[in-house]
């Protein structure tokens, strides 16, 4: 039996584009991380090779823990990068007549996503993305519901049997069904599933999955619903036999308990659910989600969520304690309809690959990069271009020896060589100089996408705390926070599994949300109030009900479950709507609940827009319901130790080695970070190595490690 502190209780994984992190929490909240490199063609594999990593720290084996476990949360990119890289299964796809052209005419701005402001002005750069279902497997049926849910023309039976038939003969994988104006009436999308299943069963193939927009997302914006549909029938059911492989791969092991997933809402749901799209990015958003628990847990409503992976820099902002949700977002260049944390990525991390331009002879970070195979540092790697890794290795600030705790071997004279070939030469500069403003440029550009985000809000850098976290974010955070006056700085000793942390501090919650489009006009009698206050308390038990379906899949009873409604709401006449959280009883009093919306909505846009910005004499559009609903389980703590003194123990102290910094040569402690106490200061030059990263201290700063093993980093702005 194992010693009581070292039972683990939650297992939470991040399978990243580089690295896959395990994060691992026993019953006192006690917690070690575990680092290896992604398996993309097998993420159990990784997966794997990272919970060993973890378990080593305890001396654990795997036979020995996974029987105690009882959550296990999984983030990984295999759904992503099918989409990315266009290989997800063949699909066919069913739309209203007239509309089958949807994949290849777009909507204007899908054709520009991605693109700076400065290239969005010359619309030549603008082009069509390749369609994920090709024209030919695209085919329209007439009938049609009007914007009010009514049958204007019947649905075209025949012309849905000649559909189903010649998509069979494609012998695609599923069916895709998107109709307009479903999401006020499901009559034909479910009566075009009715005969498709028919058609299957008279001519003897086995039944194809058929995907309903109506039922999976029913909201308005028939495009966005189209795509995020698609999606679940070309991306995600593939990579849900992935899960079932780590999952599968948990019960060798001895794991019986059911793996979950982070989902773009923010909450984590079972790999059987039927909405598994959502699930599409979910290593970033646990990010956010470790961000706002430890928020709450350290008393700081503000904070800017920086995480720098191998392949990009991700910015989120936690504002007054909550992150901020985007409806309409887009993943890969499509726009899709379903809620997300709202999260700003840029194409640059640490794999980054470094090119100069052999036209302008400038300096040229991305947006491709080594992702796993780290730079040609690694000979093993294979890759051939210099990556920003490749540059920290130049300059000293990794050590090549040391590189995930001496797992991996990286070669400086290779990593040297290739910068002065392919940067220095070009330019020519000195090789060391040539490295260092690689790294002042990458530094730069995350600096000024950071700071755009704020003062794109309205803020300013003192207005916030900066968390920086991800393999690569203590090495550069003291870079792209310079010269900015944040609050405080902080780094957690466990940055590189903070997204995996992040996934564990998530709820186990469903989230559903239906288009309503219902009018509240001054001067509305208790009629009409009365019937908008109805409709909106149907949509939500409604959506209840699907809350509970999913929940019951895991044997969740709905007295365990608590419900969050609310509603999304605008000024009548306006685009951009807010969501509005209402109490749970909500049906109790009609025109309280009514009250409790306009009361609420008028809050939040005060916040938002400012106080004298209300105008509740134009009347309220309530465009959308939403609900949300959770059951308990369980979650990490922080550590919490003494602090003893400044100094830090001898113990420590490891060799030293020189560095480059403002173009020379200096030398710079070196720190094991395994073996600091909370309260330790370290003064730079300064690196603070694991085996999972390495921290920069520059000269004329210092880090001071707290009692919840987060180190403070002092800014260097007035």
């Amino acid at each position: 039996m194992l010693e009581k502190a070292l039972i683990p209780q939650i297992l939470a994984i991040d399978a990243g584009g580089t690295m896959t992190d395990t994060f691992l929490i026993d019953q006192d909240g006690n917690f070690v991380v575990g680092k290896a490199q992604t398996t993309p063609h097998d993420e159990s594999i990784g997966f794997i090779q990272s919970a060993k990593d973890a378990l080593n720290y305890w001396d654990l084996g795997l036979d020995a823990s996974f029987p105690h476990l009882k959550t296990g949360i999984y983030s990984g990119t295999a759904m992503l990068n099918r989409l990315l890289e266009r290989k997800g299964r063949e699909v066919g796809v069913i739309v209203s007549g007239g509309m089958e052209d949807y994949l290849r005419t777009e909507r204007a701005i899908q054709t520009y996503l991605g693109y700076p402001f400065s290239d969005r002005l010359h619309v030549i750069t603008h082009h069509h993305n390749e369609p994920l279902v090709p024209r030919e497997r695209i085919l329209g049926v007439r009938g049609r519901i009007d914007l009010f849910g009514r049958e204007i023309i019947p649905l075209y039976e025949g012309d849905v049997r000649d559909a189903v038939h010649r998509l069979v003969d494609h012998d695609v994988a599923s069916i895709v069904v998107c109709l307009l104006f479903s999401y006020k009436n499901k009559d034909h999308e479910r009566r075009v599933r009715e005969i498709g299943q028919e058609v299957m069963a008279e001519r003897g193939v086995a039944e194809k999955p058929i995907y309903l927009s109506s039922e999976l997302y029913p909201t308005r914006q028939d495009f966005p619903r189209l795509n995020s549909t698609i999606m679940e029938a070309y991306a995600a059911e593939p990579s849900r036999e992935t899960l079932q492989v780590v999952q599968e791969v948990c019960r060798q092991a001895g794991g019986r308990f059911e793996l979950r997933i982070m989902a773009s809402h923010g909450g984590t749901i079972s790999i059987n659910a039927r909405e598994l799209a959502r699930t599409m990015i979910s290593g970033p958003i646990g990010g956010v989600v470790g961000s706002k628990f430890l928020s709450e847990r350290i008393d700081v409503p503000n904070i800017a969520c920086t995480d720098i992976g191998g392949t990009s820099f991700d910015i989120a902002l936690i504002t007054d304690g909550e992150f901020s949700t985007k409806h309409a977002p887009d993943i890969g260049r499509i726009l899709l309809n379903m809620p997300m944390v709202r999260i700003d990525s840029v194409g640059s991390g640490t794999g980054s690959y470094v090119r100069v331009n052999p036209i302008t002879n400038r300096i040229e970070i991305g947006p491709d990069s080594a992702g796993a195979m780290i730079g040609v540092s690694w000979p093993e790697g294979g890759v051939e271009t210099v990556t920003i890794t490749d540059c920290n290795i130049v300059l000293g600030y990794l050590n090549p020896d040391y590189f995930l705790g001496g797992d991996i071997t990286l070669s400086r004279e290779r990593a040297i060589d290739a910068v002065r070939a392919q940067i220095a030469d070009p330019l020519g500069i000195d090789v060391y100089q040539a490295a260092a403003g690689v790294l002042e440029l990458f530094e730069d550009q995350l600096k000024n996408s950071l700071l755009g985000l704020i003062l794109g809000k309205g803020y300013t850098p003192e207005s916030y705390t900066l968390l920086c976290y991800g393999g690569g974010g203590p090495l550069h955070v003291a870079g792209y926070s310079q010269g900015l006056a944040f609050d405080d700085i902080l780094v957690p000793a466990w940055a590189p599994g903070f997204s995996a942390f992040g996934c564990a501090c998530g709820e186990y919650a469903y989230r559903y949300d239906k288009t309503l489009d219902m009018a509240l006009l001054p001067g509305d009698g208790a009629d009409k109030r009365r019937a908008v206050a109805e409709a909106i308390i149907a949509a939500w038990d409604e959506l209840k009900e699907q809350v509970n379906a999913e929940f019951k899949k895991s044997g969740v009873r709905p007295e365990a479950v608590s419900y969050r409604p609310a509603a999304r709401m605008l000024y009548y006449g306006q685009l951009n709507d807010l969501e509005v959280p209402v109490d749970d009883g909500y049906g109790s009093n009609l025109e309280k609940m009514l009250d409790g919306l306009y009361d609420g909505f008028e809050a939040e846009y005060g916040k938002m827009y400012g106080l004298a910005a209300r105008t509740p004499q134009f009347g309220y559009m309530v465009t959308a319901v939403v609900m949300t609903g959770s059951t308990p389980v369980e979650k990490p703590e922080l550590p919490n130790e003494a602090e003893e003194g400044p100094a830090p123990p001898t113990a420590a102290l490891k060799a030293g080695r020189n560095i480059y910094a403002d173009g020379q040569w200096v030398p710079a402690q070196i720190l094991d970070l395994q073996r600091l106490r909370p309260g330790n200061v370290i003064e730079g030059p300064a690196i603070v190595e694991s085996p999972a990263s390495t921290m920069l201290v520059p000269a004329g700063r210092t880090a001071r490690l707290d009692r919840h093993s987060i180190f403070h980093l002092t800014t260097d702005a007035a």
